[in-house]
């Protein structure tokens, strides 16, 4: 074996790899052609989202509602602001004794 077959035959193995890759490698008109995944969400599950969301927002104004908001909201009959008053009075009444 000669240095120049030696060299010619070094070049041949690295080529191989390169050609193993790009036919594992999928062409863009094979995933053209492949039928896309979709999912339909019926209206009762956007109905939930909806739902879902409305009550996050109304849970994150609560917790950042002050406590002059939460007496004046109690005062006008809101029930949760009553409760929130009651328990924060309970509270403060244990802490005291």
């Amino acid at each position: 074996m000669t240095v120049n077959s030696a060299c010619h035959a070094t070049a041949a193995v690295q080529a191989q790899p390169a050609a193993a890759t790009e036919k594992a490698a999928p062409s863009k008109t094979d995933a053209a052609s492949a039928p896309a995944d979709s999912v339909k969400i019926s209206e009762e599950a956007k109905a939930a989202v909806v739902a879902a969301q409305t009550a996050s927002q109304a849970a994150a104004q609560e917790a950042t509602e002050t406590p002059e908001q939460t007496a004046r909201e109690a005062r006008h009959g809101d029930h949760q602001a009553q409760r929130l008053i009651a328990r924060h009075a309970a509270a403060a009444y244990a802490a005291s004794r």
